[in-house]
C-alpha cells in the first residue's frame, strides 16, 4: 500500500512539473508568439481593432457588420458611420442614448461605452471603416484630440 502511494505521489509530481512547464512555455516559445503577433500586425494594420471588435462589438453588429434589423444598426455600408468618423470614435468611447438614422432606418437601442481609451476607439473604428467591403478611410488620434471621454461611473 505504501509503495502504491509513493508511485502515485511520484506520478502526480512529474505530471504537475510537466504541466507547469507547458503553462509558462519557454522563452523561445514566448519570443516566437510575439514575433507572430508582430508579423500579423504588419500584414493586417487593423488587427488591434479587429480584436476589440470581436470582443466588444460583434454581439450587436454581427460578424458580417450588418447588425440586427430594427435593433442594432449596420456598420457595413453605413451612411451614418461614414458621415462622421470622429462621432463614431466618441460613441465607441462614451456610448450613445440617442436615436440615430442609418441608411434610412431609425435605431433607438442605447449603446454602452465599448472602450476606455482613444487609442482603442481609433483602432476599432479604423477596423470597421475598412472591413466588409467598407472603404471608409481612417481616423487618427490627432483627429480625435478634442473628443472628451465621459467620466466612468
Amino acid at each position: 500500500m505504501k509503495i502504491t502511494k509513493l508511485i502515485m505521489i511520484g506520478a502526480l509530481s512529474v505530471g504537475f512539473a510537466l504541466s507547469m512547464q507547458s503553462c509558462g512555455g519557454s522563452a523561445d516559445s514566448k519570443k516566437e508568439a510575439t514575433q507572430t503577433e508582430v508579423k500579423a500586425a504588419s500584414t493586417n494594420p487593423y488587427a488591434a481593432g479587429e480584436k476589440i471588435y470581436m470582443a466588444k462589438c460583434i454581439v450587436c453588429h454581427q460578424a458580417n457588420g450588418e447588425g440586427i434589423a430594427v435593433a442594432f444598426p449596420p456598420l457595413k455600408n453605413s451612411d451614418y458611420l461614414f458621415a462622421d468618423k470622429v462621432r463614431a470614435v466618441a460613441q465607441a468611447l462614451n456610448g450613445s442614448n440617442h436615436e440615430i438614422v442609418v441608411n434610412g432606418l431609425k435605431y433607438n437601442a442605447p449603446m454602452p461605452q465599448q472602450v476606455g481609451t482613444k487609442e482603442e476607439a481609433v483602432a476599432v473604428i479604423n477596423y470597421v471603416l475598412n472591413t466588409w467591403g467598407n472603404n471608409g478611410g481612417t481616423v487618427t488620434l490627432e483627429d480625435v484630440k478634442d473628443v472628451v471621454i465621459d467620466p466612468r461611473i
